[in-house]
């Protein structure tokens, strides 16, 4: 089993204090999170970390500038006491052809919609994912992302923490194992509660989240 799944594009640190999660990352890890931008509409924003490549920690939790969404927040944020890593997305080469080919073995990822955020700079950003509604309820099989012909967050020189590995427990590893191979990826999984774990390099020796 590889340490890195194949087509990883990030990973979702979810937090209820976006300000103190950043703050903690930067104490344990040596390495200040580099601001993402805002969700409009959706109340969130976003602090980011490159992992090494074309794969980046996104940290995101409620954005105090804007007021109360009408729908609930994204990742269950409303309902989250402490911070964790939810789920992550990988990016397959062509996103309508992985979500048909899912599909035919047996794993219906969801429709592709459309997303965007405003970078600080005032840079759009415009991305596709699978509708998380539709997901593995677990976090554990990852949404597919493609970001077609918008700049790729990790090309806006982000700081780093390279990915060590990454990890994932669940009451039945077979069940998400399948799925994962229905969408051409993998994850070290073993028997346990819900859980996933990351390991990443840093100035201070390797640091696990979870």
């Amino acid at each position: 089993m590889n340490a890195i799944p194949a087509l990883l594009d990030h990973l979702v640190l979810v937090t209820p204090d976006l300000s103190a999660t950043v703050a903690d990352f930067a104490r344990r890890t040596g390495v200040a999170p580099a601001p993402g931008g805002v969700h409009v509409g959706l109340g969130t924003r976003n602090y980011l970390v490159s992992l090494g490549g074309m794969s980046y920690l996104e940290i995101i939790g409620p954005d105090p500038e804007q007021s109360a969404p009408d729908a609930p927040r994204p990742f269950a944020l409303d309902g989250l006491a402490v911070p964790r890593t939810v789920t992550w997305a990988i990016s397959p080469p062509d996103l309508d052809a992985a979500i048909a080919a899912a599909r035919a073995q047996g794993y219906d990822p969801g429709p592709a919609q459309s997303m965007s955020r405003r970078r600080p700079d005032g840079t759009l950003l415009e991305w596709r994912l699978t509708d998380g509604d539709d997901a593995h309820p677990s976090g554990l099989v990852p949404f597919l992302i493609d970001w077609s012909a918008t700049v790729h967050p990790t090309a806006s020189d982000l700081p780093t923490t390279p990915l060590l590995s990454l990890s994932a427990t669940a009451p039945e590893p077979d069940e998400i194992r399948l799925l994962l191979s229905a969408l051409g990826t993998d994850l070290d999984l073993t028997t346990g509660p819900v859980g996933i774990t990351f390991t990443v390099d840093t100035l201070l020796g390797p640091v696990t989240f979870d």
